[in-house]
């Protein structure tokens, strides 16, 4: 009898056990059903298992392969591999980028996103109307906004990324007739410059804006810490010689002669044992 109780308290501490570990959630017959079975399962050693590169490559905002191609080589070319070393894609750029705009950056969580938002472009237009009208120039008693490429739109920065690069694409479609990651260099630079030059017509924000968007977020991720997912082992540091983020330099401070560091990051030191 003792046997048998003992067997019953067995049984349902394993089950208290195995139901707990989906506590909380939507429990289905199936799953429950997996659990149990699963303790008198022979397991298999798990074989041919495909591992990721690391971690930082993985996607985690860009659901289509097309426009991440089309972000890889427009980062590229903004900042390409040459003889002082690797370009944008070696260094992880479009990864930095992709976990920035799945972020609170990338949705404008903390910004103020009311109207009116005056893009560049319609300044030009407002003042080359104005000019047309009165030859004297336009007219100065109107405070007209600097025509410069800041940051003016309702979309958020995902959403002009995403605007972008399919316009990017459309672009090279349309001019070339080939997708922009497998057109020539040439031609993916003539793209990139009518963005540049506000030639491009974008819907809800200025081609210029988005370049410079693409323009900025290139070179953070070519030179920020690997930590947040691009200068992939730290190669944009080293083509500077830059070492990094150090707690201090106390014990080389008041050395003559120069002194040649290895990059650390913020793993490097705020890294609590292996």
């Amino acid at each position: 009898m003792a046997d048998d109780n003992k067997e019953k308290n067995i049984t349902r501490r394993t089950f208290i056990k195995n139901t707990g570990l989906v506590a909380g959630g939507v429990v289905g017959g199936s799953l429950i059903g997996g659990l149990l079975t699963s303790q008198w399962q022979t397991r298999q050693p798990t074989e041919n298992k495909k591992t990721t590169k690391s971690l930082q490559e993985a996607r985690v905002f860009f659901s289509r392969e097309e426009d991440f191609a089309v972000l890889e080589a427009a980062t590229e070319r903004i900042f390409p591999k040459d003889d002082n070393g690797p370009g944008a894609v070696e260094l992880g750029v479009p990864y930095y980028i992709d976990k920035q705009l799945a972020g609170s950056w990338g949705t404008n969580a903390k910004e103020y996103m009311k109207d009116p938002f005056i893009q560049t472009q319609q300044v030009h237009e407002y003042q080359h109307k104005t000019t047309k009208q009165d030859k004297s120039g336009p007219n100065t008693s109107t405070k007209l906004p600097t025509p410069t490429p800041r940051y003016q739109s309702r979309l958020n920065r995902s959403e002009i990324f995403i605007e972008g690069l399919r316009k990017i694409d459309q672009v090279s479609q349309k001019k070339y007739n080939v997708p922009f990651p497998k057109a020539e260099v040439d031609q993916q630079n003539e793209v990139l410059k009518a963005f540049e030059k506000g030639e491009v017509d974008m819907k809800g924000v200025a081609a210029v804006t988005f370049f410079h968007l693409l323009v900025q977020t290139t070179l953070e991720g070519v030179y920020s810490d690997p930590v947040y997912g691009g200068n992939k082992n730290m190669m944009g540091w080293k083509m500077k010689e830059y070492p990094g983020p150090r707690m201090a330099y106390l014990n080389d401070i008041d050395k003559e002669d120069f002194i040649l560091m290895e990059p650390e990051g913020l793993r490097d030191y705020q890294s609590h044992g292996s």
